[in-house]
């Protein structure tokens, strides 16, 4: 999926998409989704001007929209104006080394479970080989009215 094909399957905008293109998916299974991190990202001047680092609740930002791109192309559906997903559990979370500017962040997704709308998901931030993050994260699409 290119960023085109990510902005009909998220209802994310700047300056809170923090997704760039999914390299692969397997419908059900599991997603590993790039995330270019620049100097231009907007929270850099104010998340230590002199040694800018990602905010780790970001990095679960952004593997929550990895798992979302995840569970809605595994339903065959996308999201439309009366849609949300929402956070209901993060577990287990861990920062194991700092995003900077210039990294090239892998988001890997995997489905644990899909039960009575409540998906759990196994997920995971690296750069270069090395875990940034990683998390179990519950999440559920509601309609809104």
């Amino acid at each position: 999926m290119d960023i085109h094909q990510i902005l009909e399957h998220l209802p994310h905008r700047y300056p809170f998409l923090l997704v760039d293109r999914v390299l692969d998916i397997v419908p059900g299974e599991k997603i590993r989704v790039l995330k270019n991190v620049t100097m231009n990202e907007p929270f850099f001047p104010g998340h230590y001007p002199h040694h800018p680092v990602m905010p780790g609740v970001l990095i679960i930002e952004a593997l929550a929209q990895a798992a979302a791109l995840l569970s809605f192309n595994t339903m065959g559906s996308k999201p439309d104006e009366n849609s949300v997903v929402y956070f209901v559990g993060i577990d287990n979370a861990r920062f194991k080394s700092p995003v900077s500017p210039g990294d090239q962040l892998i988001l890997e997704v995997s489905i644990l479970l899909r039960k009575r709308g409540i998906w759990k998901f196994a997920a995971k931030a690296s750069v270069d080989g090395q875990t940034a993050a990683e998390a179990e994260l519950m999440c559920t699409l509601r309609t809104i009215e």
